[in-house]
């Protein structure tokens, strides 16, 4: 499964304090049960001292052949152990789908 493997990189990776999955495809114009639509929530001591971009370029680099078969999105939240600790409490909501289809 998809999922699997982009947790499996991402705790080899990273050795996050906290990590969490989300398909989301179901949300999405793809078929049953795709992996296409994933979010991500990733706490890791490789953030501290990066921005935003350089957090998610990581990302994006690890799961680089994710992204080449078949993965369409990410929804990332990378977050450093202190940046969590204040973050636990607010919803991560992924926005929702604006359109697309099959065939595009």
């Amino acid at each position: 499964m998809i999922r699997d493997d982009i947790e499996n990189k991402l705790i080899s990776r990273f050795s996050p304090h906290f990590l969490q999955v989300i398909n989301e495809s179901h949300r999405h114009n793809v078929p049953e049960g795709a992996e296409s639509h994933f979010k991500v929530i990733i706490v890791s001591d490789d953030f501290n001292e990066k921005r935003s971009v350089s957090r998610h370029r990581d990302v994006y680099q690890t799961l680089a052949h994710e992204m080449e078969n078949g993965v369409h999105a990410l929804a990332l939240h990378t977050f450093t152990l202190n940046e969590w600790n204040e973050q636990q409490d607010k919803a991560l909501r992924s926005p929702e789908c604006r359109g697309g289809s099959q065939e595009d």
